[in-house]
């Protein structure tokens, strides 16, 4: 088979063929253009492989881009543990029962006045919440302490709300510390390092008002709304925990949807002058048990809800545009799903799973804050059946 070899000895490459890619060979390989080589290549190829290489594989990477965090948040139980458990502690309340029986039965003693009690907030738009959370408190709270900025904390310039919303505050105005503070407005910088910031100067407010050793200070946002006797028996009893947090039951849209009982982050500090730090995260192992309430979300208002997914420290849930579609946000209000299309933030595939879907419906509107229910059709928004929104 000499004769059939080329010059240089090289590959075997008879000429019976006017295929074009028979001329892929030998000294005529070098020739031939790139565009050449792969349309040889996918003549190769059967219908199948075409299928999975123009069908499937850019599907797959839609659905990666598309769905690529829940993929994430299901496979958490892989890559992060979950947290250390919390001591919790039994909360023993009925209106009838005394409170020094009340003290006795939580393993403390009784004062003989009781502790000065300070509720500290940053204040975004939450109208309506600060409402019914001073409401709720104000029979128990010696000072209400308040700071509001002109900037959210994804950097974005925001009216003062609450200074042009004071008028309707004035029950709790001769125990009101409010105080400003300017944003720094860095653009693109991590939300959790201007919310640092502007609790700095929530620590600095504090002392303004006054607090000092020994009195009790509420560490919660306006949505974590603690119950009035749990404020009232923390007051009285003597040797409560230095830093005790709060289990809330916890709400969505409105107190129609019951998501679980594990909001914790609500805190209450017998305060220490130099140590103690506002703060929103793990500072202690103990939990108070059904302190009170979180609703997250609990607006009246659509644009609320809007300003709020663009404002708050985890806006990078916002990935697409449509999410802020004002339809779609409504229509997820009334059906108790996602705003942000997530799955459940769980430690486990057991809990993960059993809470996806859409929250279940509650009828109950049993032991929620008193002020609520008295002015029923003001706040009919945050109760059962009354999911549609105001449009502006």
């Amino acid at each position: 088979m000499w004769w059939m070899m080329g010059e240089s000895g090289g590959q075997y490459c008879p000429k019976k063929s006017d295929d074009l890619c028979g001329d892929v060979c030998g000294q005529e390989s070098s020739q031939v253009s790139g565009m050449t080589r792969i349309r040889c290549i996918l003549r190769g190829l059967d219908v199948k492989t075409y299928i999975f290489l123009f069908a499937v594989v850019p599907m797959c990477i839609l659905g990666i881009y598309i769905h690529g965090q829940k993929f994430s948040y299901f496979l958490r139980p892989l890559w992060e543990k979950p947290p250390k458990p919390f001591n919790v502690i039994p909360h023993y309340y009925n209106e009838n029962v005394t409170m020094e029986n009340l003290c006795r039965l939580h393993g403390w003693g009784i004062r003989e006045y009781p502790r000065r009690v300070y509720d500290a907030v940053l204040f975004s738009n939450e109208v309506e919440l600060l409402t019914l959370r001073w409401r709720e408190m104000y029979p128990y709270v010696s000072e209400f302490v308040l700071l509001e900025s002109n900037s959210t904390f994804t950097g974005l310039p925001k009216p003062l709300v609450f200074s042009s919303n004071r008028e309707q505050f004035k029950f709790v105005e001769p125990r009101l510390t409010y105080g400003t503070v300017g944003g720094r407005f860095k653009r693109g910088e991590n939300p959790f390092v201007e919310e640092a910031y502007q609790r700095v100067a929530l620590d600095q407010l504090l002392k303004i008002a006054g607090i000092s050793d020994d009195d009790l200070l509420i560490m919660s946002d306006v949505d974590e709304i603690p119950s009035a006797h749990t404020i009232n028996l923390l007051r009285w009893c003597d040797d409560i925990p230095s830093i005790l947090h709060l289990q809330l039951k916890n709400y969505l849209y409105s107190f129609e949807f019951h998501v679980d009982d594990k909001s914790w982050r609500a805190s209450v500090h017998r305060y220490q002058s130099g140590k103690t730090r506002y703060a929103h995260y793990r500072q202690s192992d103990n939990l108070l048990a059904d302190a009170g309430w979180h609703c997250s979300f609990c607006f009246p208002r659509i644009s609320d809800f809007i300003f709020k997914m663009k404002a708050y420290s985890h806006y990078d849930r916002v990935r697409f545009s449509h999410y802020l579609d004002p339809e779609r946000i409504q229509a997820i209000i009334c059906k108790g799903k996602d705003l942000f299309d997530m799955l459940p933030e769980e430690y486990t595939f057991k809990e993960i799973i059993s809470k996806m879907g859409p929250i279940p419906h509650s009828y109950s509107a049993v032991h929620l804050p008193a002020y609520l229910l008295e002015n029923a059709d003001k706040y009919k928004f945050l109760l059962p059946g009354h999911c549609i929104r105001e449009s502006h």
